[in-house]
């Protein structure tokens, strides 16, 4: 099993993740800077969801736990 692409780093009160980095370019993002990421196609196991009116990143559903967000 390999390392995961993107781990979180922060969260806030609420748990929603806040905070995150990139394992393979060891680059630390906030939510809005990944969900740009995601948007303009530079993470593919990914996707943004609006939820309760944000741009929120996930990780697409599928059996590889290697992109969870955890």
């Amino acid at each position: 099993m390999g390392r995961k692409r993107v781990t979180t780093t922060n969260e806030n009160s609420t748990g929603r993740n806040t905070a995150f980095h990139d394992n393979y370019t060891n680059n630390d993002m906030t939510r809005a800077q990944f969900v740009k990421q995601i948007e303009s196609g530079n993470y593919d196991n990914y996707h943004v969801r609006n939820i309760n009116g944000v741009k929120t990143p996930v990780s697409n559903p599928d059996k590889n736990v290697n992109n969870n967000l955890d």
